[in-house]
């Protein structure tokens, strides 16, 4: 397998002059970083956001950094959790842009209590996979228009504790676990990967679809989700850890820059920190379950179902 050369920060990435990207998330944490260092590179850089304020507030921190990428920052509204919202994100980004060159599948929740989208999925499944799925899907004519294209979908180290069963992607039957149902989603990030890797391939399209993820960040994913529980103890023991254990966001940003970046990659790798939490990028282990092609087809199937977003052709059944 190819890996490239080896990444120690972002001052390794390539020119993207000419470029158009789509980060989701893109207000804070990896995605911001992700968002800040696409455009200082050169790419016109989409940040797709839930709230406009907070977008806003993360155009103008990136302009501040980086002033010569103001230019290149534009912010559309996109809530993963309401299809509707995914499908009027896709609708605006094709009216205004002839092609998309990079897009990463980056904003996410996680081990949150029990709750719905707007569409009845569990929160976790329906953020996390199926909105992507199906922005991604949406996508797929602007990204066909671009050949060399990337499509980069974050997944997790913790994608190990839960596998997703395509027979309830809504998550409306067994007990509620909030590990394993951030597991199955991550999981299935990576199942998404893969399939839609090898449709490509089949297919020979000029599409990369790649996978990473960050180590152990210090984001405000893991206080967000303490705070969503009212669990002051969690809280408090999940800002000691960020600040004491956790690498920051620009290193954790570092892995999924590499995989929608770096010349010489091979379609389908999973991209993490070297030493599996902290460390350069290069390709990183995957459990079992995501391998299986038929396992993904089969998620693939029975997403494209649930979401009613159907992939067009050639990647398409």
């Amino acid at each position: 397998m190819r890996t490239g050369k080896t990444w120690r920060s972002t001052a390794d990435m390539p020119v993207l002059d000419g470029m158009t990207a789509v980060v989701t998330g893109a207000n804070s944490g990896l995605g911001f970083v992700t968002a800040r260092e696409l455009a200082r590179k050169g790419a016109v850089v989409v940040l797709a956001c839930r709230s406009a304020a907070r977008a806003a507030e993360a155009v103008d921190a990136i302009a501040a950094e980086v002033p010569e990428a103001k230019a290149q920052l534009e912010v559309l509204p996109l809530d993963l959790a309401d299809l509707d919202s995914v499908r009027a994100f896709a609708a605006a980004f094709a009216d205004t842009h002839d092609g998309l060159d990079i897009l990463v599948n980056n904003a996410g929740v996680m081990a949150l209590p029990e709750r719905r989208t707007a569409d009845g999925f569990e929160m976790q499944m329906g953020t996390n996979h199926l909105g992507h799925f199906a922005l991604s899907a949406l996508l797929a004519p602007s990204l066909l228009a671009r050949p060399g294209a990337r499509v980069v979908t974050v997944s997790s180290g913790m994608h190990a504790v839960g596998r997703p069963n395509p027979a309830d992607l809504r998550g409306e039957h067994g007990t509620y676990r909030k590990w394993s149902a951030y597991g199955a989603a991550k999981s299935a990030n990576l199942m998404f990967t893969a399939e839609l890797a090898r449709r490509a391939d089949a297919a020979g399209v000029a599409l990369l679809s790649l996978a990473a993820h960050p180590g152990y960040a210090a984001t405000n994913l893991q206080t967000a989700a303490a705070k969503m529980t009212g669990d002051s103890r969690r809280e408090r023991l999940m800002t000691t850890a960020n600040r004491l254990i956790a690498t920051s966001a620009d290193a954790g940003a570092l892995p999924q820059l590499y995989a929608a970046t770096a010349p010489g990659v091979d379609n389908g790798t999973f991209y993490g920190p070297r030493f599996a939490m902290w460390g350069p990028p290069a390709p990183t282990p995957r459990a079992p379950w995501v391998k299986h092609e038929s396992a993904n087809r089969t998620l693939w199937t029975a997403s494209e179902e649930a979401t009613g977003v159907r992939w067009p052709e050639p990647l398409g059944d």
